[in-house]
């Protein structure tokens, strides 16, 4: 960069602060220099770095965020089945093969569990040659990517890296398969699922273990009850994943469950498990999450 250039810009132009705002404004920046370098009327300058700047905000202000992805599971995705959220049969749990691993800086413990993600390739970055142009396609959070760290910082699952190990259908959606990892956008965004929020139930006499799957809106369960027919209701605890406890002895007892989403809805499940229920099953219910 021409730090003389810099002379030719107004003291309070914010463009020196948005660079690394988003993958895209350090483009718009190195344009907005050159401008104000190749012009001589400081006027004509500031107004071009003006809109340059306006520009910046703009795409920041969209919520796209930098990240790299990779691909596993092979051609069918059969390898993405189970994994760290607990959902076991992917297809059963409404999540499908369009799902990623997410490295640990985005799954968060597990409290990314079922969030979606509209991913696209990035082809103004290093990589972006291997880039399908256009193509974009959303995947629910269902497993973690490892840090590796017989690797350098971890490998590309290593910490703080905003990472995802997509499905190899999904991944090669936007990417081509021979470049093995792209750089990509990416941003939450609201899950839309067929069918209402269903109950996995695991757990032994005194402890009951409910894995909770097929949420839409934010995808994400931030707090979780269950009532059965002789108690209140009993505030749950994350255990895993998407895996939520009871200490509480329920067997024998017709369920209902409470869920408030990350998104902040709250719905009550009345009467979803009945009284004969054993662990191992799974129970469906009508009712879904917007937000």
């Amino acid at each position: 960069m021409h730090q003389t250039g810099l002379k030719h810009l107004h003291p309070h132009i914010p463009c020196l602060g948005t660079p690394n705002t988003h993958p895209r404004s350090s483009i718009l920046f190195s344009i907005c220099i050159q401008l104000s370098i190749s012009n001589d009327e400081m006027a004509n300058s500031f107004m071009l770095c003006t809109v340059v700047v306006a520009s910046c905000l703009a795409v920041a202000a969209a919520g796209w965020s930098q990240g790299t992805a990779t691909f596993y599971g092979g051609v069918d995705a059969s390898g993405t089945m189970g994994g760290a959220c607990g959902y076991d049969n992917l297809y059963n749990a409404g999540y499908g093969v369009n799902n990623a691993a997410l490295g640990p800086t985005l799954f968060n413990d597990g409290a990314s569990c079922g969030q979606c993600y509209l991913i696209t390739c990035d082809t103004s970055r290093s990589g972006g040659q291997w880039c399908k142009p256009g193509n974009s396609i959303t995947v629910s959070a269902t497993n973690l990517c490892p840090s590796n760290y017989a690797l350098p910082n971890g490998g590309w699952c290593g910490p703080g890296r905003p990472h995802f190990d997509m499905s190899q259908p999904a991944w090669e959606h936007i990417g081509i398969y021979s470049a093995g990892v792209v750089p990509v956008l990416y941003q939450q965004v609201k899950c839309s699922r067929t069918g209402g929020v269903r109950f996995s139930l695991a757990g032994s006499q005194y402890f009951l273990l409910v894995n909770i799957q097929n949420l839409g809106g934010s995808g994400s369960v931030g707090a979780a009850w269950v009532k059965g027919d002789k108690t209140g209701w009993i505030q749950m605890s994350r255990n895993w994943g998407a895996n939520w406890q009871a200490l509480a002895g329920l067997v024998g007892q017709g369920l209902s469950f409470a869920v408030t989403t990350t998104g902040g809805q709250y719905i009550q499940f009345w009467n979803v498990v009945p009284g004969w229920w054993q662990f191992g099953q799974t129970y469906s219910t009508t009712q879904n999450f917007y937000y």
